[in-house]
């Protein structure tokens, strides 16, 4: 498993501890990508999970740029219009400097 499958799978089950229900990994449209899809109670909640183990460049939050921030709002419009439906929804990061379960910090709303 590579460390971005691997961060994935550490984020996925960081927030099914928390009752967050994972419902999609990897949804793919032409546009963008969103690692993970989620429900929180009656909220629709697209992850993007980023690991980063160096600070040199500004860490994991600082590597969600402008550009990745327009394609993940592009595939959330997509997959929402698969739904037919618009429920609440918000978008939550996953940060993470290593592949420690201990050291994860969850950013809800960004």
């Amino acid at each position: 498993m590579n460390r971005g499958a691997a961060a994935e799978t550490l984020a996925a089950d960081f927030l099914a501890r928390r009752g967050v229900e994972i419902i999609a990994r990897n949804y793919r449209c032409r546009g963008g990508e969103i690692d993970l899809i989620a429900r929180d109670r009656d909220m629709l909640v697209f992850v993007e999970v980023r690991l980063r183990s160096s600070v040199a460049f500004g860490g994991a939050a600082a590597s969600i740029t402008a550009t990745k921030r327009r394609r993940l709002a592009r595939a959330a419009g997509h997959y929402l219009a698969q739904l037919g439906r618009e429920p609440p929804c918000r978008f939550d990061a996953i940060l993470l400097d290593s592949l420690d379960p201990d050291r994860i910090e969850w950013v809800v709303d960004i």
